[in-house]
């Protein structure tokens, strides 16, 4: 099956899986979200670069985690007289382990540091750090002048954009600036039922949050947590996490003691829950788009400059002609362009001290890679941003 076929197969069993899932159709979410485990898991292995593969397998993970999750349910919506329940395999057995006795340990599935990544490690994106500074970080380093303008630290801020762009990073970055505790947490861990209550994870995050003296809490691939609901959607648990979550967002950070910034990230944010785009939520809406001219430059500096380069390579025009690649794009063509003469090196049983990444390696790789991001992507996003800016 063609890579771009697979993929849209993928797409379309996930979102009957997902669709199933807030209706309460548990086998039948189950088996969708099985399947386009199954897919994207064969993608990971046939992607070029070690960024797409582990993303492809983190997201196959997270499928697999929303499938058991419905295999749960499944069990225990049974009609009384039926089959018992099925084995539990050892992950979910040692997760469920006396939540039913005591509220779930949060270490176990949430991550709480202190990056020391800061915006000048990220490459490019000048007008969206500014925006974030403006929008975000200065009113948390100047709070009397932000009290005197009855401007409220923290709040919710969602960062958008097509993939590969470096979202997750930014919000690290953030959290570096303003030395914050950085909460992260994946969607899918939030809902499993093994590790709790969905609803009372998502308190626990806040609570945890809220306790620091300051923090910020990232959540990735938001609209997995808040999707769109229907009106003929069941009463599971994404009925039941989504207004737990809304509540958070309005109530968390309201002491100027202890502020909190709320970040989730998104591919899709047409797929998001319109509440969560209302006032007292997601009041900032950032757009991380494709890398411009000094970012992809930049990009070839910090992935080639300790790499042997020929003296025909152009790193300026080079910059040029990816126009429309994303940094991971970027990423991988280096490592990609590095892999081919070392592999020669290699192959040849000389020490390859003389070789070097040449032009005519690198024309190759390119040619031979299009952009990750399709230019109607990209329009869809601009679309997006005009309605909701």
């Amino acid at each position: 099956m063609p890579a771009g076929s697979t993929f849209d197969t993928f797409e379309r069993y996930k979102q009957q899986g997902l669709d199933a899932r807030r209706r309460g159709q548990w086998p039948a979410a189950r088996s969708y979200l099985l399947n386009a485990a199954r897919l994207i898991t064969e993608l990971a292995r046939e992607a070029k670069g070690d960024d797409l593969r582990h993303a492809r397998q983190q997201t196959a993970e997270k499928l697999l985690e929303l499938a058991r999750d419905c295999g749960q349910a499944s069990e225990e919506n049974r009609p009384a007289g039926s089959a018992g329940k099925s084995k539990p395999t050892s992950r979910e057995h040692l997760g469920r382990e006396g939540a039913d006795d005591e509220a779930p340990d949060a270490s176990g599935w949430m991550v709480r540091e202190r990056p020391d990544i800061r915006f000048d490690d990220i490459a490019g994106l000048a007008d969206v750090k500014d925006e974030i500074r403006l929008k975000m970080l200065y009113p948390f380093r100047h709070p009397d002048l932000a009290e005197r303008f009855g401007i409220r630290p923290g709040g919710g801020v969602l960062l958008y954009g097509p993939p590969g762009t470096g979202k997750t990073m930014l919000a690290r970055a953030t959290a570096g600036e303003l030395d914050a505790s950085f909460f992260t947490v994946s969607a899918a861990d939030l809902l499993s039922k093994w590790v709790g209550e969905a609803e009372q994870n998502v308190k626990a995050l806040f609570d945890d949050a809220t306790s620091a003296d300051r923090a910020i809490i990232f959540i990735d691939e938001i609209e997995s947590l808040v999707p769109a609901r229907r009106e003929d959607a069941g009463s599971g648990v994404m009925q039941r996490v989504v207004p737990q979550l809304l509540q958070g967002m309005e109530g968390f950070g309201k002491k100027a003691s202890q502020p909190v910034l709320f970040m989730g990230a998104t591919n899709v944010p047409w797929q998001l829950d319109p509440a969560v785009l209302r006032p007292g939520r997601f009041d900032e809406k950032v757009y991380v788009g494709l890398p411009d001219l000094p970012a992809r430059r930049k990009l070839l500096d910090i992935h080639l400059a300790a790499r042997p380069l020929a003296s025909d390579v152009d790193l300026d025009t080079l910059a040029k002609r990816l126009d429309g690649y994303s940094g991971a794009d970027i990423k991988y063509l280096c490592d990609r362009a590095a892999t081919i003469p070392f592999l020669a090196a290699v192959g040849s049983g000389e020490s390859g001290d003389d070789t070097t990444i040449g032009h005519d390696v690198i024309n190759q790789v390119v040619t031979a890679t299009p952009p990750s991001v399709r230019p109607e992507a990209v329009e869809r996003f601009a679309e997006w941003r005009e309605r909701h800016s």
